[in-house]
């Protein structure tokens, strides 16, 4: 009789949610975020968990603001592994535009224009991929834990 194989620990965790293409759903994207992070012990309020918290609202506002399509949501990815101690963040949008990799030209005084320059800030990196269909997915990697922040 074979032995019985040892199952792996799971590493990789995985939250997925579509929200409406407004600042009410940046917003909620923005909450149900640090809730998901906080049951996958990244507590809420900490450096981690604030920098994620960040990066999605960033990025869920420019898909609501920038990647909006009439009648299309966006969507939000989180994964977490514990063993690398990163949090990957993806929000994919269905609008074909790209946003501009180095963002230039951002007034210190102006209102808009710095969302991309605080994720490039706070990411370990991050960066732009396409999609099958219409859209783009922006993704970012934060570190997860107090030890690396």
């Amino acid at each position: 009789m074979p032995s019985p194989r040892a199952q792996a620990a799971v590493t990789v965790r995985v939250f997925t949610q579509r929200f409406s293409a407004t600042r009410r759903g940046a917003r909620l994207a923005r909450m149900l975020a640090t809730q998901q992070l906080d049951a996958w012990g990244i507590p809420y309020g900490s450096g981690p968990s604030d920098a994620a918290a960040l990066v999605v609202a960033e990025l869920a506002a420019n898909a609501a603001l920038h990647g909006r399509v009439p009648g299309r949501d966006f969507a939000l990815r989180l994964a977490y592994n514990s063993v690398k101690g990163l949090v990957r963040i993806e929000v994919t949008d269905t609008h074909g535009a790209m946003p501009a990799r180095a963002p230039r030209g951002v007034a210190a005084e102006g209102e808009h224009g710095r969302g991309l320059v605080l994720v490039d800030a706070i990411a370990v990196r991050w960066g732009v991929s396409g999609r099958s269909g219409p859209g783009k997915t922006v993704w970012a990697y934060v570190l997860a834990s107090h030890e690396d922040a």
